[in-house]
Order: structure tokens, then sequence, then C-alpha cells
């Protein structure tokens, strides 16, 4: 039985060395710089957080109040939302470099490339940066938002946190304001639509009034139908008179020409008051009386459903103007702009170990390749 030989001992060959050169290449040399500069350039990193949630008054009326049933209502998903992406526009950015100056906070620590603002930056850089440096938690379940913000110095990452605040206080403000502009704007247009149409009822009658020289047609014909009842009661009694004179005077007595005169008199006059009202007769005036009654009717119904339709409207606009003010945004915080003692980024140890995992993967990756393709020959 052949016996192999005995295996010679192991050298170094020249893909080993270029596998440990390309290692210290690849990963320990960038590791090392990393290193050098997160531990001996980067500067600390201070960091102020603050909470808040949108929240919308629900309070009831007078007697739930007194009841104690008024309760305030969850936040509004919508508005919550709207303020997320608020935080993170380039308006809000915009505001707070007017009130802060983001560049002499973010561009106070010299030589350090990486962390701080550039020199010269254009509105989209600072949107770019202000994203690395504030970071912006939402809940949509809770409607609660968490923004943390980071600066060179405690003061300025609470500052900036404080800024952030007011400008999303008064974000909310203002869509409180328009919804509720919305909500009553309708409302008073009605209102006024129907605040003319009263005036103009109410002219149309008082006009009518000046023309026709009569201030109430219901008592003025009430009037003249008094004075129709008086005038036939006056025939009755001169009907009832003559026949007693007849009964016992002779042809030719005074007294029954007399009483004959006086029945035409009053019976001239009921036919008068009777045209004047527009009951009998024929002509011009036979029915001007009636008229004047209808119209001043037709007056009356039009201002009465003009006052109606304004207490209508002006019901709506009050229960409006009430539903307005009970549904009025505000931001409530539940944690104040903290005020850091120490500094928290750059989380050195973290940067570090991501780097070097990152490299000494993307070197094993290569160098399992370059055998891969050797051994393939």
């Amino acid at each position: 039985m052949e016996i192999a030989p005995v295996a010679r001992p192991a050298r170094m060959q020249l893909r080993h060395w270029l596998v440990i050169l390309s290692f210290l290449l690849v990963v320990a040399t960038p590791t090392a710089v990393a290193s050098v500069y997160l531990y001996g350039e980067a500067v600390d990193q201070y960091a102020s957080r603050v909470g808040f949630t949108v929240r919308r008054e629900e309070g009831g009326s007078g007697l739930e109040i007194l009841g104690g049933l008024t309760e305030l209502s969850g936040s509004s998903s919508t508005d919550t939302d709207i303020l997320y992406e608020f935080i993170q526009s380039q308006e809000l950015v915009a505001k707070v470099d007017a009130a802060l100056d983001l560049e002499r906070i973010y561009q106070k620590p010299e030589g350090d490339p990486v962390f701080t603002l550039k020199e010269n930056a254009t509105i989209e850089d600072k949107v770019d940066y202000w994203r690395r440096m504030v970071r912006v938690f939402y809940d949509p379940g809770t409607g609660l938002i968490e923004v943390e913000t980071r600066a060179f110095a405690p003061e300025d990452a609470q500052a900036i946190a404080q800024k952030i605040f007011e400008l999303s206080s008064d974000m909310i403000n203002e869509l409180s304001a328009v919804a509720a502009s919305d909500l009553t704007r309708y409302a008073r247009d009605e209102l006024d639509q129907a605040a003319q149409r009263l005036k103009d009822a109410r002219l149309a009658v008082t006009r009518f009034r000046n023309e026709q020289q009569i201030v109430d047609p219901q008592a003025d014909i009430q009037g003249q139908m008094g004075l129709l009842s008086s005038l036939q009661a006056q025939l009755a009694a001169a009907l009832i008179e003559m026949d007693i004179i007849s009964s016992s005077a002779q042809d030719g007595d005074p007294r029954l020409a007399q009483s004959r005169r006086r029945i035409e008199v009053i019976q001239n006059r009921i036919a008068d008051e009777r045209r004047k009202l527009g009951v009998v007769g024929s002509g011009e005036g036979s029915t001007a009386y009636a008229d004047l009654i209808g119209q001043f009717e037709s007056l009356q119904v039009d201002r009465e459903f003009a006052e109606q339709s304004y207490l209508s409207a002006l019901s709506a606009y009050d229960a409006a103007v009430a539903e307005a003010r009970r549904k009025s945004r505000y931001l409530a915080a539940y944690v104040r702009p903290t005020l850091a003692e120490s500094a928290e980024y750059p989380r050195r140890a973290t940067l570090l170990a991501v780097i070097a995992l990152g490299l000494f993967g993307a070197w094993c990756m290569a160098v399992l390749i370059a055998y891969s393709l050797r051994d393939r020959r």
C-alpha cells in the first residue's frame, strides 16, 4: 500500500498578501480614519425634545356644561397629518431660519465638514440638512407628535424646538380660523339676504300706506262695515216710522214725503258705501277698495314670510357661530422643549461599528467573488 507524502508546511502566497492588503485598505484604514474623525474632530451635538398633539374642543350647550357633560375630543388625524408634513416643509425651515439664523447655529464648529451646514447654503441645502438634524416621530393611531432637534449648543437645540412648537401652534390656529370662517360664511350670507328681504318687504308696506293714505285697511274696512250696519239700522227704523205714519195719515201728508225722502237718502248712502267696499255696482270704483285690501294682504304675507325667514336665518347663523366656537382647535404640549445637560450625538461607537461592519461585509463579498472567479479557471 502506497503511503501519501507528508504535506509540506503552508506558506504565504501572493494572493494571501493581496487579501491582507485589501483588508487594510478597505476595512482597517477607513475605520481608523473614521475613528480619528469621530473621536477627535466631530463636535458634540445636544438634543432637545418637544411632544404635542392637536386637540379639538367639543364643548356642548349651556345645559350640558352645567350638567358636566362637556368633553374634549381626541386629536384630528387630518390636522396632525398636515402638521407632520408642515414641520418638514421648506416653509417652516424658512421661518425658523428668519427667526433664529440657522447658518449661525449650524456653522459654529470649525473643521467639521460632515456634521456642519456648508457655507452659503441655499434653502434647498438647509431643508436637506434640517431633515438630518430634526427628527419627527408621529403615531397616527394616537395623533401624538414628538420632535427631536439637534444643535451644537443645548440652548440652540431648545430654541429650535420652541420655535417649531410656536409655528405649529400658529398653523393650527390658522386652520381653526379658516374652518370657523368656512362654517359661518354661508350662514352669514343667508342672514344678509334674509335681512335685505325683510327690509324690502317693510319698505313696500310703508310705500303702500303713504300712497293710499291708509294705515291699516283691515281697521278701515271694519269702520266702513260699522257705518254700513248703522245705516241699515237707520233704514229699518225709517221704514218702521213710515209704516206707522202711513197707517194714520192721509195722502199728501208732509210727514209721508219727509219719511220717503229720509228713506231714499239712507238707501243712496248705503249704495255708495257698498260701492266703496266693492260689494255691488259696476265701474272703476266698484272694486277699488277690494283691490286695496288684496294688495295690502299680499304685502302683509310677503312681510311675514320675510320676518320668518330672517328669524330662521338668524337662528342658523347663531348656531353656526356657536358650532365654530365649539369646534376650536389648539395645540396641546405633553412634553415642553427640553434643555440637554449632556451630548447625545453623534453616537460615535454606534457609527464606528456600522462603518466597520459595512466595510467588512463589502470586503468579504469582494474576496469571495474573487476566489470564486479564481476557482472557475
